[in-house]
């Protein structure tokens, strides 16, 4: 057990570490006080990783139905990217389906505030990190491409970068599908909920180009047609972006092709920051 006190901050988990492709990989449970449970995250370390070095991080969503460990498990390259890029690299566990927002209807489900908040906060205290903005992004496919981009719209202090991968960035089309009705209500019932937590209508928080963002989605993915739209209403918008259509559906083989590029991205803008 890993216990870590500082001045207005007490901070429990459960650590393991295991060794592959020359980075380590801990696996941390991180105590939640909003939802009140211990909930599991890997935390991938650059070969070199070093107390005495600071360190830029990406927070890495899975997507629904998924846990913490697809990213490393289904893309194992990942953890070379970590000492490629000298980074660390954060998988969270969003729970199957939280979608990663503070659920208005069931207090249980609180992932924005644990991603934005608690385990931030955890991993600043605990590891070697920049804790600022500029070090510091979040992506992730499907519902943690929503997810990436619904926390980094909504916190732009925490986060200075910003991706998704095939995400569900209009979930207003899909209204039951993947536990949203449990998470939100019913569409009919409860449309106001569904309006205030879809990430295109979160578009007009992005105003001076503070959070670079860059997305993509394959061409044969069902999430492709509300990409585009947050392409064009982003282009309408005059907010810079990267937004990139390739061939491919919504498949493990598309997103272990387009992290390499979302990699590249955030490592130039870490460099252009720190």
């Amino acid at each position: 057990m890993l216990f870590i006190k500082k001045p207005g901050l007490i901070l429990i988990a459960y650590l393991s570490t295991a060794f592959a492709f020359a980075s380590s990989i801990d696996t941390v449970r991180v105590y939640s006080k909003s939802m009140n449970k211990m909930i599991p995250n890997l935390v991938i370390l650059p070969e070199s990783y070093s107390p005495h070095q600071n360190y830029s991080t990406l927070y890495l969503l899975h997507g629904a139905d998924g846990d913490y460990t697809n990213w490393s498990s289904l893309v194992p390259s990942i953890q070379k990217y970590a000492t490629q890029y000298n980074i660390l690299i954060v998988c969270p566990d969003g729970a199957s389906t939280s979608w990663y927002f503070d659920s208005p209807i069931d207090k249980n489900f609180k992932y924005e505030t644990y991603i934005s908040q608690e385990l931030i906060d955890f991993i600043d205290n605990t590891y070697s990190t920049i804790p600022k903005k500029s070090a510091r992004a979040i992506t992730g496919l499907s519902m943690g491409g929503h997810g990436a981009f619904y926390l980094a719209f909504k916190h732009q202090n925490t986060w200075g970068a910003a991706g998704s991968m095939s995400g569900g960035l209009d979930i207003r089309p899909f209204p039951n599908n993947w536990d949203l009705p449990k998470r939100l209500g019913s569409y009919k019932d409860h449309n106001d909920f569904w309006e205030q937590n879809t990430v295109i209508n979160l578009v007009h928080k992005l105003r001076g180009g503070n959070l670079k963002l860059i997305f993509d989605c394959g061409v044969d993915d069902f999430f492709y047609d509300v990409n585009k739209q947050l392409h064009i209403k982003l282009l309408e918008e005059n907010i810079p972006h990267d937004y990139i259509e390739r061939p491919g559906d919504h498949s493990w083989n598309y997103w272990a092709n387009s992290i390499k590029y979302q990699l590249l991205f955030f490592n130039d803008f870490f460099e252009s920051q720190n």
